[in-house]
């Protein structure tokens, strides 16, 4: 049975923590303590969590040292990097917070390409980071994301098509171990585990450190949204399949549905209306990404755009202010093949059903270079999927979640049919069955064995859990 640590009583013995909080660099955090409340807290406000300690660490030995702590304890562990976790699983309750956060290091090698990344940085550090050489790292969407949990469940985002996943510019990790080890991994140290973690989630240690290789990319890229009323959805969506089909690698696009959102950007006479938006953002010559984005900018009667050329840092934040830390959120999730007319049709009627005005669901536009990687060349699962549906509500608060999380599941379970895979990192928390779905049988057994070579009694299990396989006779 696991100890607890709860309500600043301490079960696993006062000499222990204070042990722990001699042998720390940084911050041994406990309940009542000033700092506790806020260090508690992750982005999504529908997750409300009290742990017993929170170990906020300011070095690679810290995590070596919280590791051995929580294992000679015997308590429950949650890993914190940026805290962007959608089902919560960097908070815990009655247990130990490892929080990375302090550590946010960057080294940028401009001759070599390269950057060494801390754990605890978050996209936007990345991006300004590797911005100053006019380099970058494929990443995600929105710059509070921690690097280190985007990258271990793959990676998606705005440079994917050209330059892979976020973990097909991977070169090494540094992991400290379930038992309280260090290990490096890459191609050639450690291989298989190298393979895990490209995709496999937290489940075989903390890792410490990335190392990225790094592509030329802006600083100015022709980026950003192109609105339709929402009423156009079907019309759009059938246009945009067209003019995709042919898309060159340095395009990559996004449609959203939401009601227009109350930010100065958007005129005060379209805030709350249900619209459509293509975002594209091409990564190459500006005067190419206009050509190519042109016939999108024509089609129909726009009723805003906002594709333009623009600082790619400044592309990268575009979402942030839909996706801020406290709000409630709801998420399922699926790839589909391709846009056929049903899942337009589907997608165009449950579009129109939306009621918050904080809900936006992007779909995302898959091929490209993250395609033509080996589907057995790492962890990650799903590299021919057409799209990806990140079917997400979002409220202030209590009030409404309830029929936003309706909306979700019932948009989802309509797509049902046409379902081909789901992505691990827009998973809630689903259970064992759609941790599989999200790899494959075939990748899940490979990772259940890898699990038990690396964290044989599943110390690392509060994330996308894989299980390992029992002890062989």
């Amino acid at each position: 049975m696991l100890a607890t640590i709860s309500s600043g009583r301490v079960d696993v013995g006062e000499r222990a923590v204070a042990d722990l909080a001699t042998h720390l660099n940084g911050e041994l955090v406990r309940p009542g303590d000033a700092a506790y409340d806020q260090a508690r807290r992750v982005w999504n406000g529908s997750i409300s969590r009290f742990p017993g300690l929170i170990a906020r660490c300011a070095s690679r030995e810290d995590v070596i040292a919280a590791v051995r702590f929580a294992r000679g304890s015997n308590v429950l562990v949650a890993v914190r990097g940026g805290g962007h976790s959608f089902p919560g699983y960097s908070a815990c309750d009655d247990g130990l917070v490892i929080d990375l956060s302090p550590m946010n290091g960057i080294r940028v090698d401009p001759e070599t390409r390269t950057a060494r990344v801390e754990a605890g940085a978050l996209l936007g550090d990345l991006d300004r980071a590797t911005q100053e050489y006019g380099l970058a790292a494929p990443s995600g969407i929105v710059t509070h994301t921690g690097v280190a949990g985007l990258t271990l469940g793959g990676g998606l985002g705005w440079l994917m098509r050209k330059y892979g996943l976020s973990i097909d510019q991977l070169l090494s990790v540094e992991m400290v171990t379930a038992d309280g080890g260090f290990v490096r991994a890459s191609a050639t140290e450690n291989p298989e585990l190298f393979w895990g973690v490209r995709g496999g989630g937290g489940n075989f240690g903390i890792v410490t450190e990335f190392e990225f290789a790094l592509s030329r990319v802006g600083p100015i890229v022709m980026a950003g949204p192109v609105f339709w009323p929402g009423a156009d959805s079907a019309k759009v969506l059938r246009f945009y399949r067209d003019w995709i089909a042919d898309a060159p690698d340095e395009l990559m696009t996004m449609v959203v549905h939401r009601r227009a959102a109350d930010v100065p950007y958007i005129p005060a006479e379209l805030r709350g209306q249900p619209v459509v938006a293509v975002v594209s953002c091409y990564a190459g010559p500006v005067e190419d990404g206009e050509k190519v984005i042109r016939p999108l900018k024509e089609f129909g009667s726009p009723v805003l755009d906002l594709c333009r050329p623009k600082p790619f840092l400044e592309h990268q934040a575009m979402f942030d202010p839909g996706y801020p830390p406290g709000w409630w959120y709801y998420m399922r999730s699926c790839d589909v093949a391709e846009l056929t007319d049903e899942v337009i049709d589907i997608t165009a009627d449950h579009a129109a059903r939306i009621t918050s005005p904080l809900t936006a669901f992007p779909i995302w536009h898959g091929g490209g270079a993250a395609a033509r990687v080996g589907e057995d060349d790492t962890a990650f699962h799903g590299r021919a999927a057409g799209h990806t549906f990140n079917i997400t509500a979002a409220t202030e608060g209590a009030d409404g979640f309830e029929r936003e999380r309706d909306w979700v599941r019932s948009f989802w379970s309509d797509l049902a049919p046409f379902h081909t895979g789901v992505y691990v990192n827009f998973l809630m928390d689903e259970g064992e069955e759609r941790v599989r779905q999200a790899y494959g049988e075939a990748k899940y057994t490979r990772l259940r064995a890898l699990k038990r070579a690396w964290d044989p009694e599943n110390f690392f299990r509060l994330n996308q859990n894989i299980a390992p396989l029992p002890a062989s006779g």
